[in-house]
């Protein structure tokens, strides 16, 4: 069961149920603004409620959608055209609902967003051939 303390000090002492301000859903979701209002223009199902001036306002599920998307983005690797392809198909699983982690969709060579032919051991040895190059470029640069 979560620590409901800590939910409502997450969320500003709001209940779980009421609308967020950008700035709270960009402080939660730990990305700019700028990148949330990008988002909207790329992902139509994300539509928050806007108000005078402009203000907008994101419900419960916009923050979840939002959520998965920057899991996808960001954790998964996913282009934006990934995701877009993904939504279109029927959406990914807000990440809370899962389970367990492994029980999380995993990215394979043949997923939308990811390069075709790379094995996901492939892929680690990229990153640790990445990891030694920044290595090399720290030690050139000092």
């Amino acid at each position: 069961m979560p620590d409901v303390g800590n939910l409502s000090a997450r969320r500003g002492g709001k209940s779980a149920a009421a609308f967020r301000t950008i700035s709270e859903v960009a402080n939660d979701l730990e990305v700019p603004q700028h990148v949330l209002r990008f988002w909207e223009t790329k992902f139509s199902q994300v539509r928050p409620m806007k108000r005078g001036g402009g203000r907008r306002y994101y419900r419960p599920e916009d923050v979840d959608l939002l959520r998965s998307i920057r899991g996808l983005l960001y954790d998964d690797g996913y282009t934006i055209k990934g995701v877009q392809k993904l939504l279109r198909e029927g959406g990914p699983k807000p990440m809370d609902t899962y389970d367990t982690p492994d029980l999380a969709p995993q990215t394979v060579a043949s997923s939308p967003g990811q390069p075709a032919g790379i094995t996901a051991e492939q892929r680690k040895e990229l990153e640790a051939i990445l990891g030694e190059l920044e290595a090399l470029r720290k030690l050139l640069d000092s």
